[in-house]
């Protein structure tokens, strides 16, 4: 991965980050990704954003393999899911 180094950084920008840092229980440079993607997605068009997506369904478009039939599959996660609770209407 590359790296960046951010110079001249106001100290109460600097102060902010840490503080948002702490509260989310991040790193500094993990945080610093965090706001940062955010902004960017926030300013990204919608056009933009659907091509991203739909990149990222590419990506996971045929990658599960199983050995198991679909049936199978199907019925092993009804299995695993819990009934939930009762309650009245």
């Amino acid at each position: 991965m590359s790296s960046i180094t951010l110079k001249d950084v106001p100290e109460e920008l600097l102060q902010r980050l840490r503080n948002a840092a702490a509260r989310e229980r991040r790193s500094l440079n993990q945080e610093a990704l965090v706001l940062i993607e955010g902004g960017l997605a926030a300013a990204e068009s919608d056009a933009e954003r659907a091509e991203r997506q739909l990149q990222a369904w590419r990506r996971l478009a045929g990658s599960w393999r199983s050995n198991e039939s679909f049936e199978e599959e199907v019925a092993a996660i009804y299995a695993a899911r819990t009934p939930g609770r009762d309650f009245d209407l």
